[in-house]
């Protein structure tokens, strides 16, 4: 029998992770409901198998004597610095509960991004088996979005989801007649967010290849669109709409005049006004701009947003060091003083502080420039524009608190940037 290698056992865990994280929502649930003794450990399977991932690396960098290799890499530099300040911290103690909570939260997708950028480094082969993982996934998430559609809402009950552990639906401001599907994510948000990745890597892709389409990939854009549309997120529609504009700016500028890109502008405006001015539409109302007519305001999460970003700014300008971690989001719920801030820039600097804010902004940017500068090849152009998109649904939302998203995002970026290593370290 032929012995397991350490690189083969190491890259066996991160591709597991990439595997099963689209399924971490229904498991986690599942489980959970039947060993309740152990839902902690459970819910935790991903933290546990990164933290035995990262003691791999360390010996497998150490067996290839890559340490220079890594340690002049800025991008690595900087994730380091972010975990540092992040355990710096810890020093405004929370509780010890919510402080690994938080830490979890934080760093987790940070760390599989580090992982697998190494891994990927060293042993460039395991790039397509990873792509083929990420797809798979896709295919899957976006597969039961749609056979949702014809089951009843509550369906995911039968795997245990209930209030006390994830809704088995959601509604946009609990009008029965426009339900979220949620697919195997942990709500319509993170679908939303996650069929925007998909749908722009395949647009990226199709557009590239419009000579020889792959109808594989129109189908699997066609579910990932039906998905994002029937999320309702409309953080997620703002930042589809982003990462469209960048493809299309790409691709097209060759064909489009600056007079060209002023009717498109002006079309834009158009439609933004016709949309604005039939907000009293059932439908424009409850699905664009979450107000029911019916319900005079009462049931409106429009006022939620603004109240959270209104008091994390104002988190953010008293406390230039932050809160310490476990202080806000879902970990700040182990503490008796719950915040949830709903914009992921306000929640970094309220845990971390504006240094961390400062470190976070810098590892998205410097990871976003070298997809840039892969931008030749389509995929990793749809990374980025996904990326741009995830940025911008990240000042409505905490977007890089979801476990699919962050990890799957971070991770694919980490498989494409990964390539850029040899020629940027030389």
């Amino acid at each position: 029998m032929k012995r397991l290698q350490l690189h083969e056992l190491f890259a066996g865990i991160l591709l597991t992770i990439a595997g099963l994280v689209v399924l971490h929502a229904p498991l986690s649930v599942a489980f959970s409901t039947l060993f309740p003794d152990n839902a902690l450990l459970i819910k935790s399977w991903k933290e546990v198998l990164l933290l035995l991932a990262l003691g791999l690396a360390i010996a497998l960098v150490a067996k290839q004597n890559a340490w220079r290799r890594f340690a002049q890499d800025r991008l690595l530099q900087l994730i380091l610095a972010l975990a540092v300040v992040h355990l710096l911290s810890m020093v405004l103690w929370n509780g010890a509960v919510a402080v690994m909570a938080g830490l979890a939260i934080d760093l987790r997708f940070l760390l599989y991004f580090s992982l697998v950028y190494v891994l990927i480094t060293l042993y460039p082969h395991y790039r397509t088996l990873f792509m083929n993982v990420f797809l798979s996934g896709a295919i899957i998430v976006m597969s039961f979005a749609t056979l949702q559609l014809f089951l009843p809402a509550d369906s995911l009950k039968v795997l245990g989801y209930s209030d006390a552990t994830i809704e088995p639906y959601l509604t946009v401001d609990q009008n029965p007649d426009f339900i979220r599907l949620q697919s195997t994510l942990r709500g319509p948000n993170p679908l939303g967010a996650y069929a925007m990745g998909v749908l722009l890597v395949c647009v990226s892709w199709l557009l590239a290849r419009r000579n020889q389409l792959n109808w594989r990939l129109v189908g699997l854009a066609m579910l990932s669109a039906l998905a994002l549309y029937n999320s309702h997120s409309r953080s997620a529609f703002l930042g589809t709409a982003l990462g469209i504009a960048i493809l299309a700016a790409l691709y097209f500028r060759k064909h489009l005049s600056l007079k060209r890109w002023f009717m498109i502008g002006a079309a834009v405006l158009v439609a933004g006004v016709l949309v604005f001015s039939l907000r009293s539409n059932d439908f424009v109302s409850n699905v664009v701009f979450h107000e029911d007519p019916e319900e005079a305001g009462v049931i409106n999460s429009n006022d939620g947003h603004l109240s959270s970003l209104a008091n994390g700014t104002k988190r953010l300008l008293e406390q230039p060091f932050g809160d310490g971690i476990g202080s806000s989001g879902s970990a700040s719920l182990l503490t008796g003083s719950p915040n949830i801030i709903e914009n992921q820039y306000l929640l970094v600097a309220h845990e971390a502080g504006w240094l961390g804010l400062l470190l976070f902004v810098a590892v998205f940017s410097v990871l976003m420039w070298r997809l840039w500068q892969r931008r030749a090849d389509p995929i990793t152009l749809g990374v980025f524009a996904a990326g741009a998109g995830l940025a911008l649904v990240g000042m409505l939302l905490p977007v890089w608190t979801d476990d699919t998203v962050s990890l799957v995002w971070w991770g694919v970026a980490a498989v494409m940037a990964a390539q850029l290593i040899k020629r940027l370290s030389k």
